[in-house]
């Protein structure tokens, strides 16, 4: 599919001349005569691009920028301007044209121009994309994610969602179990109920029973009062206990005795208190290698674990890099007062390539440093945390001294279509161009290598 380029200029022999030259690489490009046809074949046409003259009978250049900007606000204009008039060209750059040209046009100039442009469209369309897939995952879930790997997870959160079954989320730090509790909870007959969360790790051995199954009052030196723990809190509920293997033995068996027999007493009381509560458990260690070494029953992992829910590293889920990383950015530019439409080409490939050693969490801490230190628009390369922008640069491509634009850009796709395993959505992902554009340079260039072609239409 070819980019369509309206061109309104009144005099014949340069609109046809730049239409021609359009022509020749590649895309269709549409004459005008004034600004009114001009607008008229941008509303009865797929428009990419818009170049016009500012001076113009009927309806001039400037009159045409303001409606697209108004109407079209995606759609890039390029005004044309006479060496006489670049002050009109300042106040249309100002009024939201995507650059200016001066008369006559230098046609080397006018596709290097016309590229960034269309390329530039591209990536606003994309960043949309994204901003409205984040939006649609949200609504239906805590969850953010469009790898296979996360297809998963979904499909198993909703299968086990509806059951009372116990389920032990495992993964490493970082990479979300809670999301997932959120998720079952949520998409659970027990949504109106109460989730509670407990971070086993965070509270010392002394403390933990007394949390989880409260205490009567003079039952140890502080208690002054009677105390409900989580377990009464989360009745008719959902109870997530987060990183389960850090328990001791004790607490493990107070907790198999609720999951057995629903009941449990208080610390220093003896009336039974009976309650009906869900449990969702999460860890990142090995809980059948803490079993060996004797640190957990193994009774209690057989009734934790009725149903086993995996999430894999960020690393080994990279196609839910630009999600994640649109979800933070709408989050933390709300939150810092900021207008921040996505990434460019190069934080995009940065993100893409860094290992991410803390998995999603460390991924959102660098969307809030960049949020912060960014301006507006896009975040950039520099906005970025050092570690995270070396990684960019780690692998080079190189292209001979003496080639071409077009050979240039050939490697450039190449490479990185190689380095991504034939991956098109992902090199367009690195690149910052959309699909459509990437399927139409590959067939272009004649490169070979790619996986089979999937449809443009998608991000």
């Amino acid at each position: 599919m070819r980019f369509t380029i309206v061109v309104a200029d009144d005099e014949k022999n340069i609109r046809e001349g730049l239409a021609e030259a359009l022509s020749i690489d590649g895309y269709n490009a549409l004459p005008a005569a004034d600004g009114a046809e001009a607008l008229a074949l941008v509303d009865s046409s797929d428009a990419d691009l818009v170049i016009t003259d500012l001076r113009m009978p009927k309806l001039g250049g400037t009159e045409v920028l303001k409606s697209i900007v108004s109407r079209y606000p995606s759609l890039p204009v390029i005004v044309l301007t006479g060496h006489g008039t670049i002050e009109d060209a300042v106040v249309a750059m100002r009024a939201g044209a995507f650059d200016f040209l001066t008369k006559p046009v230098n046609l080397d100039h006018l596709s290097l121009l016309v590229k960034r442009a269309l390329e530039s469209r591209e990536l606003a369309r994309k960043n949309r994309e994204l901003e409205a897939e984040v939006e649609a995952q949200r609504r239906s879930s805590s969850i953010i994610g469009k790898s296979a790997e996360m297809k998963k997870v979904f499909d198993l959160v909703r299968r086990v969602a509806p059951t009372r079954a116990s389920v032990l989320v495992t993964g490493d730090s970082g990479v979300g179990k809670e999301l997932v509790a959120d998720a079952i909870h949520n998409l659970s007959p027990r949504r109106d109920g109460p989730l509670v969360k407990v971070h086993c790790a965070a509270l010392a051995e002394s403390l933990l029973e007394s949390e989880l199954f409260g205490h009567e009052k003079g039952s140890f030196t502080g208690a002054q009062a009677r105390k409900r723990g989580r377990f009464e809190l989360a009745d008719k509920g959902t109870l997530f206990l987060d990183e389960i293997g850090e328990i001791n033995q004790n607490v493990q068996i107070k907790i198999l005795r609720v999951l057995q027999e629903r009941k449990f007493e208080r610390v220093g009381g003896e009336d039974t208190v009976e309650v009906d509560v869900r449990i969702v458990a999460a860890t990142n260690k090995d809980l059948k290698e803490e079993i060996r070494k004797g640190a957990f029953r193994e009774d209690l992992y057989y009734r934790l674990n009725v149903v086993n829910i995996h999430v894999p590293p960020l690393k080994e889920r990279r196609d839910d890099i630009p999600l994640l990383a649109m979800a933070f950015l709408r989050e933390f530019s709300q939150e810092n007062g900021k207008k921040l439409d996505g990434f460019d080409p190069k934080s995009r490939q940065a993100l893409y390539a860094y290992p991410w050693p803390g998995n999603v969490r460390e991924l959102r801490n660098t969307i809030e440093s960049a949020v912060v230190m960014a301006g507006s628009g896009l975040v950039g390369l520099d906005d970025l945390p050092p570690n995270v922008r070396s990684s960019s640069e780690e692998r080079d491509v190189r292209v001979p001294i003496g080639s071409t634009i077009e050979e240039a850009e050939k490697i450039l796709i190449r490479e990185t279509l190689a380095a991504q395993g034939g991956n098109k959505s992902r090199t367009a992902e690195i690149l910052g161009i959309g699909r459509k554009t990437l399927y139409q340079k590959i067939e272009e260039y004649g490169i070979e290598g790619a996986e089979p072609k999937e449809s443009p239409s998608g991000p």
